[in-house]
C-alpha cells in the first residue's frame, strides 16, 4: 500500500469517477485503475463499485475513506516537517479555474514571489469547483481560487471573496445578433463551460443550453478569438475582455442571464490547519497589489503548460 494509492483512491471517491479523478491528476484512467486495483489487492475488498452513473463504495471503502482522507494529510504534514528539517522553502500548490490560470494566476504568482520575502516553492494548475474542494479538503492542494463552491457551509474549508468581477457574453464587433433565443444559439467555451459550478457552466445552465449547441476550445482566448470571427457567442468576465471590446473586436451582447455576478473566491483549510505559506498568500490576495493584478493582469500563460500540483505530489514520487 503507498500514499498514491490512497490518495487515488479518495479522489475517485470524492469526485465520483475514475475520469474525474483522472482529469484532476492529470493522468490517463488507467493509471487510477492500476493504482484501485493494487489497493483493492492489498485489503482484499473491490472499495469502490460502479452504480449506474457512478460509483457506490463498499461498506469496507466506506469505512475506509475518512481513515485513508487522515493518512494522506498525515503524509502531508510528514513532507511539510521533513522539508522544515532540511531548510527547504515552503511549498504553495494553487489550483484555479481554467480562465485565472490563463490570464490571472501566472502574474499573482510572480508579485507574490517578489513581495513576500519567503522561500517559497509554488506551483499551479486547472482543477473543476468540486475537485479544487476535495484538492484543497485533503491536504493535496493548498489554495483554490475561482467561483464559490460552497465549501464554507462544510465547515472543513474557509471561502474567502477576493474580486467582485461579472460575467457577459460576447461576439464579434461586426457579427449580428444571432437569432433566435440564447438556448439556441452557438456557444464557444473553454473546459470552464463543461463544469457545472464554474460560472460558465452555470450561465449555460440557467440559459437551458443543450450539449449539441457548445463548442469547447483549449483555453479562452481560442474562444474569444473565435467569436470574433463570427463562429458564436463567447462567455467572458467583463473586465478580462473589455480591452478587446475597445478595440472593436468583439461587443457585448445582453441575455437574459447576464451581465451576472462572478465573484472571485479562494478556499483554503481554517486558521491554525493550513500552511505558514497559504496565511501568507492569502494575507497577499487581499492586498491592493493583488486586487491591481486581478483587475488588469499582464500576459496570461496558457493552462496547458503548467501540471496541476497534484501530478508532482502523487505520481512524481
Amino acid at each position: 500500500m503507498t500514499v498514491t494509492q490512497l490518495s487515488t483512491f479518495v479522489l475517485v471517491a470524492r469526485l465520483g469517477s475514475v475520469g474525474a479523478a483522472a482529469r484532476t491528476l492529470d493522468v490517463s484512467e488507467s493509471a487510477v485503475s492500476q493504482a484501485l486495483t493494487a489497493l483493492r489487492t492489498h485489503y482484499g475488498d473491490p472499495l469502490i463499485r460502479r452504480a449506474g452513473g457512478g460509483m457506490r463504495l463498499t461498506p469496507a471503502g466506506a469505512r475506509l475513506l475518512p481513515v485513508a482522507s487522515r493518512m494522506v494529510a498525515l503524509n502531508a504534514d510528514a513532507e511539510a516537517a521533513v522539508r522544515a528539517a532540511r531548510g527547504a522553502p515552503d511549498e504553495l500548490r494553487v489550483v484555479a479555474t481554467s480562465t485565472l490560470a490563463e490570464f490571472v494566476l501566472p502574474s499573482l504568482v510572480e508579485a507574490f514571489a517578489c513581495r513576500s520575502g519567503r522561500r517559497t516553492e509554488t506551483s499551479f494548475g486547472v482543477a473543476s469547483g468540486s475537485a479544487r474542494r476535495v484538492l484543497v479538503e485533503n491536504r493535496l492542494a493548498d489554495v483554490g481560487l475561482g467561483p464559490c463552491v460552497g465549501a464554507a457551509r462544510r465547515g472543513e474549508l474557509v471561502s474567502e471573496p477576493l474580486f467582485r468581477a461579472e460575467l457577459v457574453v460576447v461576439t464579434g464587433a461586426r457579427s449580428p445578433r444571432p437569432p433566435g433565443p440564447p438556448s439556441q444559439w452557438s456557444w464557444l467555451v473553454d473546459s470552464s463551460g463543461t463544469d457545472p459550478e464554474a460560472d460558465s457552466g452555470r450561465l449555460l445552465r440557467r440559459l437551458g443550453v443543450a450539449e449539441g449547441h457548445v463548442w469547447v476550445f483549449p483555453n479562452q482566448a481560442a474562444t474569444w478569438a473565435a467569436a470574433a470571427e463570427g463562429a458564436g457567442v463567447a462567455p467572458a468576465p467583463a473586465h478580462l475582455v473589455s480591452p478587446r471590446v475597445r478595440r472593436e473586436e468583439l461587443r457585448i451582447l445582453e441575455t437574459p442571464a447576464t451581465p451576472s455576478d462572478a465573484t472571485w473566491h479562494a478556499v483554503v483549510l481554517p486558521p491554525g490547519v493550513r500552511s505558514p505559506a497559504t496565511d501568507a498568500f492569502l494575507h497577499f490576495l487581499h492586498t491592493p497589489a493583488a486586487t491591481r493584478i486581478m483587475r488588469a493582469p499582464g500576459a496570461g500563460v496558457p493552462p496547458s503548460r503548467f501540471r496541476p500540483p497534484v501530478y508532482v505530489t502523487l505520481w512524481g514520487a
